[in-house]
């Protein structure tokens, strides 16, 4: 009888939870995390196959998190224990989304405070990751625009000024990453700021700063009087 394949048939750098603690969460596919909440799988099927139908069966993540306690563990592999793991986590998720932010849209104009949001949400220092925030008289809104290779993000003003048209945005700020650590803007980084300002003045979204960090330290476009 042939043996059924099992996280640990993985040499052990490429297995889910070791590669989260080197890596971080973010470098893990949904169907790595999924992994790692089930935990084990059931005799002759690995936990990485029951992830997978878990994934199939409901036709992707937000089907997944909709899905009841009934649904859940009507797959083979997914008892009502797993089935209520599935069903905490997600709750986890929601209601940490819709917790109030740590600050108010004004107290942004502080770089600062814009580097220590972007921190706590920035795990993965490896890779350039670029951020727009997007403000209003009332609130914010934060979205990830792209994440690049080591030393370079891939960014276009379609795909940053979408996230602030879309929340009718007044302002926004743009937040990457340096992995390298040092936060000081680069000749690309400087092109791109211009060309990103000369895109909200068209759309007549101004750009308030323009804040590169590093793991320690940051650089702020606006305090330097480059913006």
């Amino acid at each position: 009888m042939k043996k059924s394949f099992t996280l640990h048939d993985l040499p052990k750098e490429e297995r889910p939870r070791e590669r989260l603690v080197k890596f971080g969460e973010q470098a893990l596919s949904v169907q790595e995390l999924l992994q790692l909440i089930l935990g084990r799988g059931i005799a002759g099927e690995s936990v990485a196959v029951t992830a997978q139908k878990l994934l199939a069966q409901f036709g992707g993540l937000q089907k997944l998190v909709e899905a009841s306690i009934d649904e859940l563990s009507s797959i083979k592999g997914i008892g009502l224990a797993k089935a209520a793991q599935i069903k905490a986590t997600f709750e986890i998720g929601r209601r940490l989304s819709t917790q109030a932010p740590p600050y108010k849209s004004k107290e942004l104009t502080d770089p600062e405070k814009v580097y220590r949001l972007i921190k706590s949400k920035l795990k993965d220092y490896h890779k350039e990751h670029f951020y727009i925030i997007a403000l209003n008289s009332r609130n914010y809104s934060i979205a990830e625009v792209s994440i690049g290779s080591l030393n370079a993000s891939i960014v276009h003003p379609r795909e940053v000024f979408a996230e602030a048209i879309k929340n009718k945005a007044a302002s926004v700020i743009f937040v990457h990453n340096h992995p390298s650590g040092d936060p000081e803007p680069s000749e690309d980084d400087i092109n791109l700021t211009k060309r990103l300002i000369e895109a909200g003045k068209i759309l007549g979204i101004e750009v308030m700063d323009h804040v590169i960090m590093s793991e320690n330290d940051f650089f702020s476009f606006k305090n330097k009087g480059l913006i």
